[in-house]
């Protein structure tokens, strides 16, 4: 190593000289993968939540009067059709169940989400929606 002739500033500086590149790949290699770790659980839940309010809704449009569970399993489709992709929409079931002796309609969603960005394996998530069975008195 060769001895710096001018101030001691100007030579602290000059040993520093290409140390942000080294900084800028460490930090890199830190934060990208979390702001992509945070990205895709924000995308999972999102479609988590559609799936819940789409469900959701498909079950309270078949419990009522004049409709049944599969216009709601139909009414699900077409939210989560037109909401996120029809590949979420394939496995969508609707039933009359009896929640504490009340009469209930249920729509079941399960789904595969992908685990990396929009490919790569999935997480199966399954939501449900219930809704109180509309009746003539």
């Amino acid at each position: 190593m060769t001895r710096c002739r001018r101030s001691r500033a100007e030579c602290r500086s000059r040993a520093q000289h290409g140390a942000a590149v080294v900084d800028f790949v460490l930090v890199s290699l830190v934060l990208v993968p979390l702001v992509l770790g945070l990205v895709q659980v924000a995308l999972v839940l999102h479609v988590r939540n559609t799936l819940t309010a789409a469900a959701t809704e498909g079950a309270r449009y078949g419990a009522a009067v004049d409709r049944g569970p599969a216009d709601g399993v139909a009414r699900t489709r077409e939210q989560i059709s037109s909401a996120i992709a029809d590949r979420f929409a394939d496995e969508v079931s609707g039933v009359d169940v009896t929640v504490d002796g009340v009469p209930t309609v249920e729509v079941r969603v399960h789904a595969t989400v992908p685990t990396l960005g929009l490919w790569g394996p999935g997480v199966d998530l399954e939501v449900a929606g219930h809704a109180v069975r509309e009746e003539v008195p």
